[in-house]
């Protein structure tokens, strides 16, 4: 059996911006055609995985609401990984996310990448 083929998506954006919405559907879409479906979240994107942040935004109403897109791939096993910097420019430690999600440099990317993973930025 063939090993899956991976994708990592990046998500720069936040609690605000639509294309958030669209990169956790990415990744769900992903994770529902069998990719092995890692994300990494930079700048503002960190936001969407502190706990709670995400329970009352539905930035697209086509889209099932963010929390359960969040949650999804959280319940799939697909890592989801935080910048350091990043949260802590936030006062954010790995206690204020949600379960499942950890505080991991661009390591976290590099690795999928060098075994071929497509990666998306949002």
């Amino acid at each position: 059996m063939s090993e899956k083929r991976k994708l990592v998506v990046v998500i720069t954006r936040g609690l605000d911006d639509e294309r958030s919405s669209v990169a956790w559907s990415i990744a769900n879409g992903g994770i529902n055609s069998g990719l092995d479906v890692s994300v990494f979240l930079v700048s503002s994107g960190v936001d969407w995985v502190r706990k709670g942040a995400a329970d009352a935004v539905h930035l697209n109403p086509l889209d099932p609401p963010m929390k359960d897109m969040i949650q999804k791939v959280i319940d799939s096993g697909c890592p989801i990984g935080v910048c350091p910097p990043c949260a802590k420019v936030r006062g954010y430690v790995e206690n204020d996310l949600m379960e499942g999600v950890t505080i991991v440099g661009s390591i976290a990317i590099h690795e999928p990448v060098k075994q071929g993973a497509a990666v998306l930025t949002f």
